[in-house]
């Protein structure tokens, strides 16, 4: 039995990359979970694939899909526990210098990595609030960079916009601290995933980490996040589950948990 068996989640660009590998282990160790992603056909290939799962078809940064979107998340849980806020936006591809950004290219990643998680987590601060009050916990996941704190010539429009999410959770957590809703900001690290392949081409796969391998340290995260009920004896060997699949992993890859730049606040 998993910490996550039974647990309410959903998770935003759900389709692809570390956003699917979340909803895969997540299946896997039994929770409920609603996944969001904009293209349909996608979306219904990954919940065939995911029995029980609910697909959403959804744009994280337009304004007036947010509040449908959480209605269809809740109408699916019946609440939420944990919010995973993955899906991302490079900017202008090919990256290009800030200089060379076009408007609509930096609106757009501070659309979709900034002002769509934060419409959101709002949306959805009710339900996770009832779940504080119920002992269950309730965390938000925000999907970070190391781009956020470094400045890297060509990234402008998403290092901008991952500094904004990043400073934002950390000005979240501490305001819902006394809601019992904790907020993480988490840089997963350079992954083989098709976002990377569109930021730097020239990447080998074999120098990047699994983003099965980045899911299960998430994961590991927010297990450590949640709290544990006294009552349940259940609950003390389910983050044993989580750490033994990314240890299953590590033993065919060469990333290890120092990797995992976490940021708990």
């Amino acid at each position: 039995m998993s910490l996550f068996t039974g647990l309410r989640v959903a998770v935003t660009g759900g389709t692809s990359g570390l956003g699917l590998a979340l909803v895969d282990e997540l299946h896997r160790q039994g929770a409920h979970v609603a996944f969001v992603a904009r293209g349909r056909e996608r979306v219904e290939r990954t919940a065939a694939a995911h029995p029980g799962t609910h697909g959403i078809v959804g744009d994280v940064s337009s304004k007036h899909a947010i509040y449908p979107m959480a209605l269809q998340i809740l109408g699916a849980l019946g609440g939420l526990d944990i919010l995973i806020n993955n899906a991302s936006d490079l900017g202008p591809v090919p990256l290009a210098h800030l200089g060379d950004t076009e408007c609509e290219d930096l609106e757009r990643a501070l659309a979709t990595n900034v002002i769509g998680p934060f419409r959101l987590t709002k949306a959805l601060l009710g339900a996770l609030a009832a779940s504080a009050r119920n002992g269950t916990g309730a965390v938000v996941l925000n999907v970070s960079s190391d781009a956020a704190v470094n400045a890297y010539p060509t990234w402008g429009a998403y290092s901008a916009s991952k500094a904004a999410l990043r400073h934002m959770t950390q000005i979240w957590d501490a305001e819902l601290a006394a809601e019992g809703i904790r907020l993480l900001s988490i840089d997963p690290g350079d992954m083989d995933t098709p976002m990377h392949a569109l930021a730097v081409p020239d990447a080998d796969p074999a120098d990047l980490k699994r983003p099965e391998t980045a899911a299960l340290e998430l994961l590991d995260a927010i297990a450590a996040a949640l709290p544990v009920p006294v009552h349940s004896a259940a609950k003390a060997a389910p983050y044993e589950s989580v750490k033994s699949g990314r240890a299953r992993l590590q033993s065919r890859g060469r990333w290890g948990s120092s990797d995992l730049e976490t940021e708990v606040m």
